[in-house]
């Protein structure tokens, strides 16, 4: 008898909202720092910058049963200090293993766009690297200039704040489902 391996555990369901508890913001910073400084080499040691002392962390939580069980997503936004209602995500890193699974990446977006409508954001802008624009074109983004950063092709994009209605609970936030392959 041929027994076959048991494929790694994916989860079908995430659960995208703010980091709120102290071991979601660690997480969610050691997987910027897994993504960003490990894989691909952009910043030395840490990528923490000015920005994340009045950021809000956002992170997508993998569920074993009801239970969250890890940070497998994160996002962060903030509003322009020189600039109010102009509103920055930034620094969206997806776990490697879950990396083609839209529904983290789409989850992510939707709770930093409509968390940050609700706060008085009347435009809603990232740098985002090239091959990741046709993700953000697909969720009514548009691309506004091509710009080099960090030695990596990015385009500055813009969120159609009319696909994105407020959300005034991201501490809840969305729960979004992996489609099967």
């Amino acid at each position: 008898m041929i027994i076959e391996p048991v494929p790694p555990f994916r989860p079908s369901h995430f659960r995208v909202k703010f980091a709120v508890a102290p071991w979601e913001r660690r997480a969610c910073a050691a997987l910027r720092r897994q993504v960003f400084c490990t894989e691909q080499g952009i910043f030395a040691d840490d990528d923490r910058d000015a920005i994340d002392a009045h950021a809000f962390p956002i992170c997508a939580l993998s569920t074993l049963g009801a239970e969250a069980d890890a940070v497998v997503g994160t996002v962060r936004i903030h509003e322009a200090a020189e600039q109010p209602g102009e509103w920055w995500g930034s620094r969206l890193a997806v776990a490697m293993a879950l990396r083609g699974t839209a529904a983290l990446g789409a989850g992510l977006i939707q709770v930093a766009v409509s968390s940050a409508h609700a706060r008085g954001c009347t435009r809603f802008l990232a740098h985002v690297q090239e091959r990741n624009v046709p993700l953000f074109q697909t969720l009514h983004w548009s691309s506004l200039n091509e710009v080099d950063l960090h030695g990596r092709p990015h385009h500055l994009m813009q969120a159609d704040l009319g696909a994105y209605p407020p959300m005034h609970n991201p501490e809840h936030g969305l729960v979004t489902f992996r489609r099967a392959a």
